[in-house]
């Protein structure tokens, strides 16, 4: 093939990913789309010192106990232990269902206040960081703590693409997935095989002092963020019914990521730029978010003293969720089954009655606007005049048009959060829905792998061993099988469906 046809057919598949929704897109107008404006950044002072004493008197006895509070504003929960009624009762404990206010560590990585609609890494105001910064850049800063010079970033990046390699049995551990099986399951499995691949980073054949080593720990930093661009490219490929692509060492992190989804093996391939950079500040908006569920996940793991890969599987696992990474994907979902703008009234209407779940709106941590949700707005707009919008997108629009100006929706703070725009983007880039939370996972891995390293060197580091509250039968004693009676009111196994393949059997072995 001669040189102009390389350049002919590197052009035409550079449009290819555009192309996708060419019969959905509508013509679309928009100004000042070529610049994503900064945002106000909300003020708010360092908190002050909050160290003093607290008295709680219990009336139960009477006894008056003297509690420490930290310049934070917290007590040891341990120190409610000594709060008891008697030679009976084990002391006090903290009943608090989903964590929604225990603080299981003291971190530095980011900070976020929700009534405020805050959050920042390492001090930098989120929307700073997505407006000026690189998500490598960001992703040394949230593991190492500052923002790094040219020469530690160049380092830092070439170590990044000198592990973006990934063992073929992995590739292979991708390749055999059922035909029908879920992106993030596949995801769980390839980062899990990882342990076994690199055996010199398991506690439990090397020892759990292996982690003492900063070259060893850093060795498997760069190893998880090289790789699981790779991984996740490969998940995206194998659902397309296409062979893995070799990463390049050439491109930047997040144009690599897309140059093995696009460019079929053409070394000469180069993603579209813009839409590149909405990636990147995507990947920047959803690198690190304090203790959710998936990073208390890496830090419950961790606390046994398991090897990073299957610390790291296992928030993969927990991100999979439908209420956590997962949220993005049912976003798509609702818009579909809306369908219209006309739909949209009867659809509000329902959920106020509780008969339909509103997705994309509302957040466990923020109770005012998400930030990040702000600067996916803007950057939702920068996409769409890229490729334009389809009736899903307007559909969105709309919905959110009216969620915002609804009493219901306002007096209970239900504004869009990052899973409702991240979507949209996704959708409007040629993303399918159910490879949504994959795309989460991959810059995720940059705050899971800064808690991981974050718990190693933490003093107050222990094994994760949260208290109960028993509510379940005192005392009983056993009895004879034959001598049993069933009782109504427990608990039993239900039928269990057979499968059509099982049916199939029976009916043909004459049963």
């Amino acid at each position: 093939m001669s040189s102009n046809s390389d350049a002919a057919a590197a052009t035409v598949h550079a449009r290819g990913r555009l192309a996708m929704l060419a019969a959905h897109l509508l013509p679309f107008e928009l100004t000042d789309h070529d610049a994503l404006r900064p945002i106000p950044l909300s003020a708010q002072l360092p908190p002050t010192n909050l160290a003093g004493s607290l008295t709680v008197v219990d009336d139960r006895t009477g006894k008056k106990y003297q509690l420490q509070v930290s310049k934070e504003g917290t007590v040891k929960a341990s120190d409610l232990k000594k709060i008891s009624t008697g030679k009976n009762d084990k002391g006090l404990k903290l009943y608090d269902p989903g964590y929604l206010n225990t603080a299981p560590v003291r971190s530095a990585i980011s900070y976020i206040d929700g009534d405020e609609g805050i959050l920042r890494y390492r001090g930098y105001p989120i929307e700073e960081l997505a407006e000026k910064s690189t998500f490598t850049e960001v992703s040394y800063l949230i593991m190492y703590g500052s923002l790094p010079s040219e020469s530690q970033l160049a380092e830092w990046e070439f170590a990044i693409s000198q592990h973006s390699a990934v063992p073929q049995g992995i590739l292979d551990i991708i390749q055999s997935m059922p035909h029908d099986a879920h992106p993030m399951g596949v995801l769980v499995n390839a980062m899990s095989a990882l342990s076994v691949f690199h055996p010199d980073a398991n506690p439990a054949l090397r020892g759990l002092d292996i982690y003492d080593s900063k070259q060893i720990r850093d060795k498997q930093i760069t190893r998880v963020i090289g790789k699981i661009t790779t991984i996740a490219a490969a998940v995206y490929l194998r659902m397309a019914g296409r062979p893995p692509v070799l990463p390049s060492n050439h491109l930047s992190y997040t144009e690599n990521f897309l140059y093995m989804l696009d460019s079929f093996g053409n070394r000469s391939y180069k993603p579209n730029p813009r839409l590149t950079r909405v990636l990147d500040i995507i990947f920047i908006l959803h690198a690190e978010h304090e203790m959710n569920c998936s990073t208390s996940a890496v830090r419950h793991l961790a606390s046994s003293g398991v090897d990073v890969y299957t610390a790291i599987a296992g928030a993969v696992g927990a991100l999979y969720g439908p209420l956590h990474g997962g949220a993005n994907e049912a976003v798509l979902k609702m818009l579909s089954e809306i369908g219209t703008v006309q739909n949209i009234p009867e659809f509000i209407e329902g959920v106020k009655a509780r008969k339909r779940k509103l997705s994309g709106f509302g957040h466990r941590v923020y109770k005012n606007y998400d930030p990040r949700a702000k600067v996916l707005r803007k950057l939702a707009e920068e996409v769409f005049s890229i490729v334009g919008r389809d009736p899903l997108i307007e559909v969105a629009v709309a919905l959110e048009k009216v969620a915002l100006s609804d009493e219901y929706f306002i007096k209970r703070k239900l504004y869009p959060n990052v899973d409702f725009y991240s979507g949209l983007i996704y959708r409007a880039m040629g993303f399918p829905p159910e490879y949504f939370t994959v795309l989460f996972a991959i810059p995720r891995m940059a705050g899971y792998l800064a808690h991981w390293r974050e718990s190693l060197d933490d003093p107050d580091t222990k094994i994760l061993r949260p208290q109960q509250v028993y509510v379940g039968d005192w005392l009983r004693h056993y009895t004879p099988v034959n001598v049993r009676t069933t009782s109504r009111d427990a608990d039993k196994l239900g039928e269990v469906s057979i499968s059509n393949a099982s049916k199939r059997r029976l009916a043909g072995s004459g049963v």
